[in-house]
């Protein structure tokens, strides 16, 4: 244990820690637009909302649930960056949410409220970049379609994130969330941007880590 504690890059944790921290504000972002969360994220404040459970606190039974599968099938998916995004993102989306809304009110025009999706996106992108790369361990939820491409290798990671996403937004819409433009961005639109992140900035952040 001391061994393995002793290889843990902390500058790594640190930039890991900071990216959810931006995904959390992105998501808030994402639900002050009014026109749906990432399909994880709407399924569970859809469910919370329906059963009475706050936000955070329901994110956190949600993620024990994938945490089980993870450990069963993808332990070596499993590092500090898991337990960060499984017990506190919820509570960094909620802090920004209320933290922007006593600021500014959610915008009402279509125009506005399509803004305030891309900049969630880019927002959340970076978030994203900067909480993966560093390859601190995977979140719970995003271990399910790693494991199922890694078990069924006939079916590519992008069809099995689309099969767990799309129930997401299905069991989203069936709890009365929000199923919208930010939910349709959110399954399919992350991928440029993170890339370019990943290319442009967390890279290169990374570098200067280990020198």
């Amino acid at each position: 244990m001391r061994e393995r504690i002793k290889k843990i890059n902390w500058k790594f944790v640190f930039v890991m820690l900071v990216g959810n921290i931006i995904l959390g504000l992105g998501v808030a972002i994402f639900k002050l637009s009014g026109l749906g969360n990432d399909p994880f994220t709407g399924m569970a404040m859809g469910l919370a909302e329906c059963i009475g459970i706050e936000y955070p606190r329901f994110v956190i039974l949600l993620n024990v649930g994938f945490f089980v599968i993870e450990i069963i099938w993808g332990r070596k998916l499993i590092g500090v960056g898991t337990i960060v995004n499984a017990l506190l993102l919820g509570y960094f989306v909620t802090f920004f949410y209320n933290l922007v809304t006593s600021v500014i009110n959610a915008p009402e025009q279509m125009v506005l409220r399509v803004v305030t999706v891309c900049i969630g996106v880019i927002v959340a992108s970076l978030g994203i970049s900067m909480y993966q790369l560093p390859n601190q361990g995977v979140a719970p939820y995003d271990s399910i379609s790693l494991i199922m491409a890694d078990r069924w290798s006939k079916f590519p990671y992008f069809w099995c994130r689309v099969f767990t996403d799309g129930i997401c937004a299905l069991v989203c819409w069936l709890s009365g969330g929000i199923v919208g433009l930010g939910t349709l961005v959110g399954a399919f639109g992350f991928g440029p941007f993170v890339q370019f992140f990943d290319t442009h900035f967390t890279s290169k952040i990374l570098e200067k880590c280990n020198k």
